[in-house]
């Protein structure tokens, strides 16, 4: 009994920190950055690398949006943030985070100079957004970087490897965008409250959540267009996905549109994956 007792603090500081990194997207990413590496063929101990760089570039992204929120999630009494509510010690989440930086430096530039450079400039992005480009209409202009730059990151890991073709990216900005404005849009309230005027914010939910749709519609268009030597069942799927989820959340009211605009996105990334070879 003792024992246990003596470990759970530990336990639960470790618990707050995973909680803090934004779990739930950070391992969105990772797990669609090692999809799309294993889909184009990657050896898997490249897969592993990439995977590695991904999380850790993920979780400092994740660390740095929380630390740098700490002031407008106490104002607003945020009980889901563990650095607001005192759980989470604030130097805990800057060592994590410093470290978690220096590990993505290291694993990116492991997978290749240029894939690595690549990699950090996703990481970056991500980084601007959390320091102040959220707050403006420039908001969606990381998200595009990042979701587009992911997979030239991933192919350019292979040694000697070509980058994709120029509709991946494009894909997978438009992907970026759309995410970016389905992920603000349950938040809204509580950004406007502390003065965080995005995107989203500017348009309010209804046309961002629109706007979204379009985003992912396109995504999914470049894809189709683009992936010529994919199966035709699979593109073909899609688009019947695609355009049934579009009509309900540009016909929908209440949560629904936004519940639509997640489930295109949750396609266009297994469609990206699926002609990703």
């Amino acid at each position: 009994m003792m024992a246990v007792v003596g470990t759970s603090p530990r336990l639960g500081s470790m618990g707050a920190l995973l909680r803090a990194s934004h779990l739930g997207p950070t391992l969105a990413v990772t797990l669609l950055a090692t999809a799309y590496g294993v889909s184009a063929g990657l050896a898997p101990g490249r897969v592993v690398l990439v995977a590695a760089a991904v999380l850790a570039g993920q979780l400092s992204i994740g660390w740095c949006n929380d630390l740098v929120d700490l002031p407008r999630d106490r104002a607003v009494g945020r009980t889901d943030k563990p650095l607001a509510t005192g759980e989470l010690p604030e130097r805990t989440a800057r060592i994590a985070c410093g470290a978690a930086v220096v590990v993505t430096v290291v694993l990116s530039l492991a997978c290749g100079v240029v894939a690595g450079v690549v990699h950090l400039v996703c990481v970056a992005a991500g980084w601007a957004y959390d320091l102040g480009l959220k707050a403006t209409l420039l908001s969606w202009l990381p998200f595009a970087v990042a979701f587009g730059g992911l997979p030239v990151f991933v192919s350019l890991a292979a040694p000697g490897a070509d980058p994709p073709p120029v509709w991946v990216p494009v894909a997978g900005a438009l992907l970026g965008i759309g995410a970016h404005l389905v992920n603000v849009v349950p938040d809204l309230a509580d950004d406007r409250a502390t003065g965080v005027q995005g995107l989203a914010h500017r348009l309010g939910a209804r046309r961002a959540t629109l706007l979204a749709v379009l985003a992912l519609v396109a995504a999914t268009g470049v894809v189709v267009l683009g992936a010529s030597g994919a199966p035709r069942l699979v593109p073909l799927a899609a688009l019947l996905a695609v355009a049934v989820l579009a009509a309900v959340a540009l016909l929908a009211h209440g949560r629904t549109p936004f519940r639509a605009a997640m489930a295109i996105a949750a396609v266009d990334v297994l469609l990206l994956v699926s002609v990703a070879r």
